[in-house]
């Protein structure tokens, strides 16, 4: 455990140069994981480690303990001041390599008991290295709050992801443009009937082409299209809304951008073409008010009652939702979702959020525009270059 005699902490205080005890009760930051899975791992050291690894900042310093297969590869990319090789330290402390163990080992060579971590924190982990001793302090909310507002270099890596969903539905537009309607109304394209999966296929064979990772695409038609997260299957038809969302992880630099865009082929009901209007009206009215200092939440109330005054009320209908039933956006960075959310509160200067108003009614169609934005003091700087168009002849 860490109940060592007061002499031998007394000589390890004295060998580390430093002057007061209690530098062993500040708390280290703490967190495990994979930085490939793991957005707050991915965050502090800037690079992709597929195996859990502990990170510990502790007096102003950071560190990543690793095994042979990665060190040096993080010596030159990790953002630490120190990479630690958790062989050695193993071999030192004569400890089997359980990271409850390694972490205990962690503990005794940076000189602290209290490790602070986030809610996520493996719980069997904590468990074990506590009954040695070492003490747990759980870090409420955000781990790194800073997250939330995003450097000029982390916007450069969302635009380019951003660009790669932009490049996949301007793919998506283009074998639309190409399809031609059945007397059935279906559509097909070269030879066969274009589907949803179809269509997605070639949408994400361009993400991967320009170095994106596709995640679930969208690409939902008719009735389909008023469930917001249905991925689509089957034949897509003329006439009807096809609401196509890509949000597309960059390999390079593993940032999220996020697009959605609707269209119908040949022409639509006088009543889509007024849902249609009504949400890219409702778009434009809040990008024109959304600055820092704008409160997301009564941004989004107002949204909805709008559009309740436009004949497009949000309610349950025969068992489902109708109308705006979800956020007006979101925040996205290391993770699609992540905080804050755009109804958390005031909007504060250099947060990146989505702004997707949509509106679904079964009856009709669903309709979906998404654009991405940087907030500014006085106003939004839009990253979408992504034209809208509704209506593909």
């Amino acid at each position: 455990g860490l109940q060592r005699p007061a002499r031998e902490l007394r000589g390890l205080v004295k060998e580390k140069g430093i002057d007061d005890i209690r530098y062993y009760d500040m708390p280290a930051r703490v967190l495990y994981g994979s930085s490939e899975r793991e957005a707050d791992l991915r965050y502090a050291v800037r690079m992709v480690i597929p195996d859990p690894f502990f990170w510990i900042e502790k007096g102003g310093r950071t560190y990543a303990a690793l095994g042979p297969l990665e060190i040096d590869r993080a010596r030159r990319m990790a953002r630490v001041n120190e990479v630690i090789p958790t062989e050695e330290l193993v071999a030192e402390e004569g400890r089997r390599s359980d990271p409850a163990e390694l972490l205990l080992a962690l503990a005794r060579k940076l000189g602290f008991r209290v490790a602070e971590v986030p809610e996520t924190f493996p719980l069997g982990i904590a468990d074990r290295a506590g009954k040695q001793g070492l003490r747990f302090r759980i870090r409420r909310g955000p781990f790194f709050p800073e997250r939330q507002q995003k450097s000029s270099e982390e916007i450069e890596w969302i635009t380019e992801a951003l660009r790669i969903a932009e490049a996949g539905m301007e793919r998506a537009r283009e074998i639309l443009q190409e399809s031609r309607a059945d007397s059935e109304k279906v559509l097909r394209w070269k030879g066969g009937e274009l589907t949803s999966e179809r269509l997605r296929g070639e949408i994400e064979a361009v993400i991967a082409q320009r170095g994106g990772i596709a995640e679930h695409s969208i690409v939902a038609g008719g009735t389909q299209a008023c469930d917001p997260h249905e991925q689509g299957y089957g034949p897509l038809h003329a006439g009807e809304a096809i609401v196509i969302d890509l949000f597309p992880r960059s390999q390079a630099s593993g940032y999220y951008g996020d697009l959605s865009r609707t269209f119908v082929k040949g022409e639509p009901s006088e009543a889509l073409q007024r849902l249609y209007d009504t949400v890219s009206e409702g778009k434009r009215w809040v990008l024109e008010r959304m600055r820092e200092g704008v409160d997301g939440g009564a941004l989004h109330r107002k949204l909805v009652r709008r559009f309740a005054q436009a004949g497009y009320p949000t309610l349950q209908r025969e068992g489902r939702w109708v109308g705006f039933f979800h956020g007006t956006g979101h925040s996205l960075g290391l993770e699609i979702h992540e905080p804050p959310r755009f109804a958390a509160g005031r909007f504060r200067a250099g947060q990146v959020m989505t702004v997707e108003p949509g509106l679904y009614y079964p009856d009709i169609g669903g309709v979906r525009l998404e654009d991405l934005v940087v907030v500014e003091k006085n106003g939004v700087r839009n990253l979408t270059r992504c034209r809208e168009t509704f209506h593909i002849p």
